[in-house]
């Protein structure tokens, strides 16, 4: 018999109303909404979103690596203080590539404090230092800022982390007795490379790496097609008068605008 999954329900990344359909139980990536084509996580990142940060359309916003459609689209939409970002190595850092400012999430050239939210949907699982990502994520943000993100937490692991490749200084890359693992890569048709593991123990370690308060929400809710595996929102907080880990006193031109939403 052929597996047929169906639902009504109500997509909050576009606010429609939607029959969620699938027909497989790889909910993930394949119960996708049909008007703004979000797929599961995008759907719990915005539904997190919505209940913390009501007055997101108001906010300085960084995204790295959007892709376009779901939340992402809407958050360049509706938010005038959105920036997006790609990291594009063959280029200077700070600069704009086909309308993205090129950013390395290790080692960011925004100011302190520049933003009030930090958003990454299945990034983190790519980057060589989470630990660098973390703080440079938490030096960019305000205090009492948030970085909303997701990524794969296995239920199979105890462990924080597990690194599966090591980037060497001349760019190369070692796999630490892994078969390399791609992801889609929306600037890149070879993919992106999964350089790590993620398991039950990473709340605690991310606060070992930057002094943030961590949640970590997991989903099984029909009503906003939020099913299957690998559905949590990983919820980090700045907590307010938190210093900046290291300081960047200039500030580029093409951040300056950034100053218009810290009111």
């Amino acid at each position: 018999m052929t597996f047929s999954y169906e639902h009504d329900g109500y997509c909050p990344c576009c606010d429609t109303r939607q029959i969620f359909k699938c027909a497989s139980d790889e909910y993930r990536d394949e119960l996708v909404c049909a008007t703004c084509h979000s797929v599961v996580r995008e759907r719990a990142l915005a539904l997190v979103l919505s209940e913390i940060l009501p007055h997101w359309r108001t906010l300085a916003i960084h995204e790295s690596s959007p892709a376009d459609r779901g939340i992402s689209k809407r958050l360049a939409a509706d938010a005038p203080y959105y920036l997006a970002s790609h990291y594009y190595p063959a280029h200077p850092l700070g600069a704009t590539i086909d309308g993205y400012r090129n950013e390395d999430l290790e080692n960011q050239t925004f100011a302190d404090e520049s933003f009030d939210l930090v958003v990454t949907l299945d990034v983190m699982e790519h980057v060589f230092r989470p630990d660098k990502v973390y703080r440079e994520i938490h030096r960019t943000l305000k205090g009492g800022g948030y970085y909303l993100h997701t990524f794969p937490i296995r239920k199979d692991r105890v462990e924080a982390w597990t690194p599966r490749a090591v980037r060497n200084p001349d760019g190369s890359m070692d796999h630490l007795g892994n078969v390399p693992e791609y992801h889609r890569n929306p600037i890149d048709e070879e993919g992106a490379l999964v350089a790590c593991d993620y398991g039950y123990g990473i709340s605690r370690r991310i606060t070992e790496w930057a002094p943030f308060d961590v949640r970590i929400t997991r989903f099984w809710d029909e009503t906003h097609g939020i099913i299957g595996e690998y559905t949590e929102v990983v919820v980090c907080r700045k907590r307010r008068g938190s210093t900046p880990s290291r300081g960047r006193p200039h500030q580029p031109e093409s951040e300056k605008g950034l100053d218009l939403a810290r009111g």
